[in-house]
């Protein structure tokens, strides 16, 4: 037997007798990490953000590499981590040589449990023998996402300081939503049309769930959908909110969109999407703030919130770096000018 085998081979048992306890991720799976987890590959956007809440310094790299106007929100050094690609979802592009090569010790992926990625994460965990843990992506099981995976990645305390202040918004968020005594019919207009929406329990429109605003789109089969315009004048929602600046510029001079309530009261609104998606880009724990920002123009006189302070210090917890005056000035003012 060679000197190297011998020596490989107690290197692997040694990190089997020291391994951390089994945790059992969303699906089911058990999952047991090696003593020390150093380098923690995000399979998607979720899981990155938050990995590099809980602790930075372990995020691989991103599975995207930041645009200029995405890295001024970070400080420098993790803003530069490497573009590792995605595992799972529209467009991945990593693989697992990739994986390998980050030296990874921990797989994990926040979004759908479903059979379809649990099967894929077995799959990939039992070719690179890296323990691949899969959480729930939905917005109220955040703070227990966060709990479960700072467990795995051995940084509790961080992470159960972020799972008690995001609990602590959510229980607060519901309140006023409790609050409110009417709750607009809503369209979420994605892509230039605007034509593509979400309808009921599609995760793109949780947020909208969350709220308690009616989906003018509830009706559509889940998931995301293409519908017509003329679908959308029946609806004839009295809020519309969007991710696409081109949408949002095009609605206010197209004779059509001017037929439609939400358009005739200027109540079309575009989601600030710095450095990730509010409403929806990626569909994580970002869209707190998402939720804050279409409460105010949804509920107004429920919530009075300093949505300035509440932008802050999200950043300060989840982007470890507070925004400038300025940012948040470009963040929180809609581009341009509504029409008169």
């Amino acid at each position: 037997m060679s000197r190297f085998f011998v020596l490989t081979l107690l290197t692997f048992l040694g990190k089997a007798c020291f391994a951390q306890s089994a945790v059992v991720d969303a699906s089911g799976r058990e999952i047991r990490p090696p003593a020390k987890v150093e380098r923690v590959y995000a399979a998607g956007p979720p899981a990155s953000l938050l990995v590099f809440a809980i602790a930075p310094d372990k995020l691989t790299g991103w599975t995207r590499a930041m645009r200029p106007n995405e890295a001024e929100f970070f400080p420098e050094r993790y803003a530069n981590l490497p573009e590792l690609g995605r595992l799972t979802g529209r467009g991945n592009t990593a693989n697992v040589e990739v994986v390998l090569n980050a030296e990874t010790d921990l797989i994990v992926d926040v979004g759908s449990t479903g059979p379809t990625l649990a099967s894929l994460a077995s799959q990939v965990q039992e070719q690179t023998r890296i323990p691949y843990a899969l959480f729930d992506g939905r917005i109220e099981s955040t703070p227990s996402t966060l709990r479960a995976l700072g467990r795995l990645m051995g940084n509790e305390a961080p992470a159960e300081k972020l799972a008690a202040w995001y609990e602590r918004e959510l229980g607060d968020l519901k309140q006023r939503v409790s609050r409110a005594k009417e709750h607009p019919l809503v369209y979420y207009g994605r892509s230039a049309s605007g034509l593509q929406t979400g309808g009921k329990g599609s995760i793109n429109v949780e947020a909208l769930e969350v709220l308690g605003a009616r989906n003018a789109a509830a009706e559509v089969r889940a998931g995301l959908v293409t519908v017509s315009f003329e679908q959308v004048l029946l609806w004839n929602p009295e809020v519309i909110l969007t991710t696409d600046p081109n949408f949002w510029k095009s609605v206010w001079t197209d004779s059509r969109w001017r037929a439609v309530s939400a358009v005739e009261q200027k109540r079309v609104h575009l989601s600030p999407h710095l450095p990730f998606g509010w409403f929806d880009f990626p569909p994580g724990a970002n869209r707190l703030l998402g939720l804050w920002w279409a409460g105010k123009l949804l509920y107004p006189q429920v919530f009075d919130v300093d949505l300035r302070a509440k932008v802050t210090e999200f950043h300060r917890l989840f982007y470890h770096r507070e925004p400038t005056a300025a940012q948040l000035d470009a963040l929180l003012g809609e581009p341009g000018v509504l029409p008169k």
